[in-house]
């Protein structure tokens, strides 16, 4: 079958196609997590508000995406997953792309280019570390540049646009050159599997071309934005962007009713035997519990609504397409669950409550790094604390995962509550028998 390109006749055609529109937008990362998230948004934003808002993506350093790309005319498909359901969309949002490594002038030229407003990033939290390759390049840019430019990080970390203006500021040295920038905050959700065979072959299918770049996601995604653009922005609103002046609220309520759900998950599903997160969901009990932690723990610590995204989560994770493995999810837990779930539990302590659920996941947790499933299969443990953690007792894991935890007597004696039932019964049993 003949390669995605402009002239290759399609069944799905893009909403916008390559060369239609000039560039607005440099982005620095090729990875599959934008082009299935904000190049998506951005086509929808041109398609619904139009504007020379195409993206020039820039790859860092691997040039396979970059390729393949260019070989396609700009052109690639989003297959999105949902179960045994799949549907494809060709995405034409990019208009050049540049290889930082090897076209450092290009790349300088368009950071210094006043027809580029925005400059958007998902380089991964390294790339956030003074003097990396990435932060280097953008200031040497940014000091040829004469006009506003918002600097947009759509990385998963919280307060991201604080962090960059933070690093952006202490590299660069000049409050001139600073005036003229400003850095939006945004929240960025929405899962993308890596790509397989199968999701080559099905975009083939269904777009009647080869996609060397296609990549797979899930049918939810949600992009809120700090709406502050000196340069101005394309018409996200129209897109389904959610434009706010602070973004603090929605990453809380992603941290807390779908980080810390997730890896509850992932403890009492590892337990139990599920391999994957859409299977433990599926056992007796566990939805049930799982929006008992909803309501009952997290919602009360939250100011936006948590209900209806609450059971967008656990319909996302029930999609069996997604395939999200329980021993992954549950690695690194003494570094997770502080950021996830510790800060619910504050919240409902200070209240004068006992979050309930939240000291089921604790002791769930307790009971995974002992190294046990509970038929008594081995489990491995992918912490950075596993040496200490294995034969730890219970007040010293909890002291590992914050200091004072042990202390607290009302909540020592609920997780030690929890911890009889899954020691005695298991976490299937436990769970059924809520």
């Amino acid at each position: 079958m003949a390669r995605l390109s402009l002239s290759t006749p399609l069944k799905v055609e893009p909403l916008v196609r390559p060369g239609d529109v000039g560039a607005g937008i440099l982005h620095f990362g090729l990875g599959a997590f934008h082009r299935a998230h904000q190049a998506v948004y951005i086509e929808d934003a041109i398609a619904k508000g139009g504007g020379d808002w195409g993206i020039v993506g820039v790859a860092p350093s691997s040039r396979n995406v970059l390729e393949a790309l260019r070989a396609q005319d700009m052109l690639y498909s989003v297959l999105t997953v949902d179960g045994p359901d799949a549907s494809a969309r060709v995405v034409g949002a990019f208009d050049n792309v540049l290889h930082a490594g090897s076209e450092p002038g290009a790349v300088l030229g368009r950071i210094a280019d006043p027809a580029i407003k925005i400059v958007t990033f998902t380089v991964t939290e390294k790339a956030y570390a003074p003097g990396s390759a990435v932060l280097d390049l953008l200031v040497r840019g940014l000091r040829l540049r004469e006009t506003p430019l918002a600097l947009v990080s759509c990385d998963n970390l919280n307060g991201n646009g604080e962090l960059l203006r933070g690093l952006v500021g202490d590299a660069l040295q000049d409050p001139d050159v600073m005036a003229l920038l400003s850095f939006p905050g945004t929240m960025v959700d929405r899962i993308v599997p890596a790509s397989t065979p199968e999701t080559l072959a099905t975009v083939e299918s269904l777009i009647g071309a080869r996609d060397e770049a296609a990549i797979a996601a899930e049918p939810f995604r949600e992009w809120v934005v700090q709406d502050d653009f000196p340069g101005g922005r394309p018409a996200l609103e129209l897109a389904g962007v959610t434009l706010t002046t602070d973004t603090a609220p929605y990453e809380l309520r992603k941290l807390r009713a779908l980080n810390s759900v997730h890896s509850a998950l992932a403890y009492l599903g590892v337990l139990a035997g599920a391999q994957t997160i859409d299977a433990a969901l599926a056992l007796p009990g566990y939805r049930a519990a799982m929006e008992a932690f909803i309501e009952s723990d997290i919602a009360p610590t939250l100011s936006l609504p948590v209900h209806e995204y609450g059971q967008q989560v656990l319909a996302r994770f029930a999609n069996s397409a997604l395939r999200y493995r329980t021993l992954q999810v549950a690695g690194d837990g003494s570094q997770k669950l502080p950021q996830r779930l510790l800060g619910t539990v504050a919240d409902r302590r200070a209240a004068g409550e006992v979050p309930v659920y939240a000291a089921l996941v604790l002791a769930a947790w307790i009971r995974f790094v002992g190294g046990r499933a509970d038929d008594g299969t081995e489990l491995p443990l992918n912490d950075p604390l596993a040496d200490r953690l294995r034969g730890a007792s219970t007040e010293q894991r909890l002291t590992m995962l914050s200091p004072g935890l042990a202390d607290d007597a009302p909540l020592r004696a609920e997780i030690d509550r929890w911890l009889r039932d899954l020691e005695r019964h298991g976490a299937a049993a436990t769970l059924a028998a809520l």
